[in-house]
């Protein structure tokens, strides 16, 4: 089973979960500033001072209130593993694992403080073009997510965020920016992270009435417009421009063969994952569309150019995180699963992560298929990786054998789909380097091939330290995919 000779194997990492520097050369607060430490069962929480000047804190910011940092509340993501000032050092370990490709994403509050500013902040753009030289002298190719869960604070109070419909010209004037600051160093490029999570995590929320699903609709129809405008900007700056969706890739079985089970397992791959593949792949809203809306009374605000919009800016690839599977059913069960992002019933055939995510590699291969032959666009892998507890042995190593066995897996299955004919040209592994996790804000739950010396309550060296899967991953780049075998410490 042979990988393409052009393979991209890389890494893959975002701006609010590995630069930190939230205050530092003109950079304005995004939410992600201002959301508190969590853990597997403690939800994160942002902070806000009341109009009278109360601080408190929830899921969201109140009516009337202002996202403010508190004295006495840590918060992860403003620090995080400072790739912001060590930069260098990363891409040089990146470089020494043979990466050939990095996914990574651009603060847009550094770009833009506000977000709806006419000109760009310099400091912002000049620091993201001393990293793409750096990743230009070693050879590996920068693919840039432009809005990774990284939206200006001041655009979430104003305008109430995606919620707005001007929210497209912000997006497009930061979009334009980039593509023309960064013309002839990047090429590559994704519009919105995981941009089905808008939809998505709702059916995790017991409460989620029909204002729910009119504005999240609401919200993604406005994303696929801006992304479809963004495509066609893209492609008039640079020709060799390459814009892709990205997707939150969770395969989903039936738990049962009931008729029932497998038609609502039918309705959550149109709900959670073709929704979006299908408007940005195919530029149209698909027919099954119609009924997800009249499901929850949803009314869109949907224009003729928009719909021009959305046909004339398909994108050129379409990539996705796996990271599990999960199981559908109409019966009452008591085997469930309870981690963040992942709920519902328990697969019996698969094992879980502390944080209860199912390891199923097949599960990949079964999507890639599907995407393949759905979509007939060439496909990317820009997250997968497993979460899990490293410990330092006392010489200082870390053996990581779980991480090694899990990504080994998961490249088999990838190997397995290419050969069935699956056009897969890349992946990037998430958290290459130890960062803040986005869902509890943990350092603990890691998913480096790099160990970081920072610890749940902030304190550490920053240190970086190369793993097992380290020189496991190199041996398997330098081998495009062939030597998947066993790794020792170099």
């Amino acid at each position: 089973m042979q990988f393409p000779a052009d393979f991209y194997w890389g890494g893959a990492t975002a701006a609010n979960q590995c630069e930190g520097a939230y205050d530092v050369d003109g950079r304005g607060l995004t939410m992600k500033d201002i959301t508190t430490m969590g853990g597997l069962n403690q939800r994160r929480q942002v902070t806000y001072l009341q109009a009278d000047g109360t601080p408190g804190k929830g899921d969201s910011i109140p009516a009337g209130a202002h996202g403010a940092v508190l004295p006495d509340d840590y918060y992860p993501n403003q620090t995080s593993i400072d790739f912001y000032h060590r930069y260098q050092e990363d891409i040089a370990l990146f470089a020494e694992m043979g990466f050939k490709m990095y996914r990574m994403s651009i603060s847009w509050s550094r770009i833009f403080p506000r977000g709806d500013e006419n000109e760009p902040n310099q400091a912002g753009l000049d620091f993201y073009r001393r990293v793409f030289e750096t990743l230009k002298k070693y050879e590996i190719e920068p693919l840039v997510t432009i809005s990774h869960f990284d939206m200006p604070l001041y655009l979430e109070e104003t305008y109430g965020g995606w919620n707005d419909r001007r929210m497209i010209g912000f997006y497009q004037h930061y979009a334009e920016t980039l593509f023309t600051a960064y013309r002839g160093l990047v090429k590559h490029w994704i519009t919105f992270n995981e941009i089905n999570n808008t939809i998505m995590f709702l059916a995790l929320r017991a409460k989620a009435g029909d204002a729910d699903y009119q504005r999240a609709y609401q919200q993604l129809h406005y994303q696929f417009v801006a992304s479809a405008l963004a495509v066609q900007q893209a492609h008039a700056i640079d020709g060799e421009n390459k814009v892709g969706c990205m997707i939150c890739g969770i395969t989903s079985y039936p738990l049962t063969c009931d008729p029932a089970d497998v038609l609502q397992n039918r309705y959550v791959w149109e709900q959670n994952i073709y929704y979006c593949g299908d408007v940005q792949c195919q530029g149209q809203y698909p027919t099954y569309a119609r009924r997800l809306w009249n499901e929850h009374q949803v009314d869109l605000d949907i224009t003729d150019s928009d719909l021009e919009a959305l046909k004339a800016g398909t994108v050129d690839w379409y990539t996705f995180s796996y990271y599990m599977s999960t199981a559908v059913t109409t019966h009452e069960v008591s085997a469930t699963v309870g981690g963040n992002f992942s709920m519902g019933a328990r697969n019996p055939y698969l094992q879980y992560s502390e944080w209860e995510w199912a390891d199923d590699p097949a599960g990949l291969q079964y999507y890639l298929e599907l995407m393949n032959d759905r979509y007939h666009l060439p496909l990317m892998v820009v997250e997968n990786g497993l979460g899990a507890k490293d410990y330092l042995t006392v010489d200082g190593q870390i053996h990581d054998v779980y991480r090694i066995s899990y990504l080994r897996k998961h490249i088999q299955a990838m190997a397995t789909a290419i050969h069935h004919g699956v056009k897969l040209i890349g992946y990037t592994s998430w958290g290459c380097i130890d960062l803040v996790s986005a869902g509890t804000g943990q350092m603990s739950k890691r998913y480096g091939l790099i160990y970081v010396d920072r610890q749940d309550d902030g304190s550490g060296t920053l240190a970086r330290i190369p793993k097992d899967s380290f020189y496991w991953y190199q041996r398997v780049i330098a081998s495009n995919g062939q030597d998947l075998g066993p790794s020792a410490s170099n």
